[in-house]
């Protein structure tokens, strides 16, 4: 096999309590990317679509993860990367994630799978790096294991699967602004107060249980943040509007997705998730600001190849 074409799904990260650490991954929303191996080697970035992004591979996050794989891989040819790219660039969604991880996932594929997802979401986050300005893999780690994820450390990386309750969706609402990560990540504090603390590793846990156990009414008890939703709620317009409405109309939960402006919850069953879609769009209608929203079933199966 000497071409591929994938679907490089998109994620939220911290899943409200988890921060750094918790992710899941999207089903109706991702990138598309052909990789193929050519001759002469290296990496090589030879077609973007959707968004204005550089071509050179050391300023792409495709690239800088391709070629953190090809260093360690050291293999005997070259690979042209193609980005058809549908997620938005500060979305807070896993653009660059998506593309980070597409390609390692595709050169390994091409290359007979010599690496398993762990090492794969290692090289990835050198492309996330670039993005974010530091190595972390919560959107990452479910883009290339499907599912919810938990990174229980990053050195050595070590990622934990956990299972998905079946009747789980997600709704996203897009508010059309930019939210770059590294500022996200600039206005939080440096230390925080543990009684916050002690309520927020108790959340993670039971959310975790929730999961394993089916227990909707304690994952919706879970999906709380105290410590990094009122700093970075801040920065998107009508948050908390849109997290009342939400909950009015029967989501389990309600948080910013990863570093924003988009917006997720959480709802049991397919129908509830519209609805919460819908009392998102009433909420948003009247603000003046552009917007998508998207309901996706959660996807446990991550990459995939077209």
């Amino acid at each position: 096999m000497n071409e591929i074409k994938i679907f490089s799904p998109a994620t939220v990260a911290n899943v409200s309590c988890g921060f750094d650490v918790l992710g899941f991954c999207l089903d109706s929303i991702g990138d598309e990317m052909v990789i193929r191996k050519t001759d002469k080697k290296g990496i090589f970035i030879t077609k973007i679509e959707g968004y204005d992004l550089p071509y050179e591979a050391e300023k792409n996050v495709a690239g800088v993860s391709a070629l953190a794989l090809m260093e360690d891989a050291k293999p005997d040819c070259g690979f042209e990367i193609e980005i058809y790219k549908k997620i938005k660039p500060g979305s807070g969604v896993g653009s660059s994630s998506a593309s980070a991880a597409g390609s390692v996932y595709a050169i390994n594929e091409l290359l007979g799978r010599p690496y398993d997802k762990t090492q794969l979401t290692h090289f990835a986050m050198k492309g996330e790096a670039l993005a974010s300005g530091s190595e972390h893999a919560d959107n990452i780690a479910p883009a290339i294991f499907g599912g919810f994820t938990l990174v229980k450390s990053c050195k050595p990386l070590k990622v934990l699967e956990i299972p998905t309750p079946s009747s789980l969706y997600a709704t996203i609402i897009h508010p059309e602004i930019e939210i770059k990560t590294s500022e996200a990540r600039a206005i939080l504090p440096k230390s925080i107060n543990l009684q916050n603390a002690i309520t927020q590793w108790a959340n993670v846990g039971s959310l975790v249980h929730a999961m394993h156990t089916d227990d909707y009414d304690l994952l919706s008890e879970s999906l709380n943040d105290v410590i990094v939703e009122p700093y970075r709620s801040q920065l998107i317009p009508h948050f908390d509007l849109v997290k009342s409405e939400s909950l009015k109309a029967g989501a389990l939960g309600c948080g910013i997705s990863g570093s924003g402006p988009s917006i997720f919850t959480l709802s049991k069953g397919k129908d509830i998730a519209e609805q919460v879609a819908e009392a998102m769009k009433a909420a948003y209608s009247s603000t003046g600001i552009n917007f998508n929203i998207y309901v996706s079933k959660i996807n446990t199966q991550g990459m995939q190849v077209i």
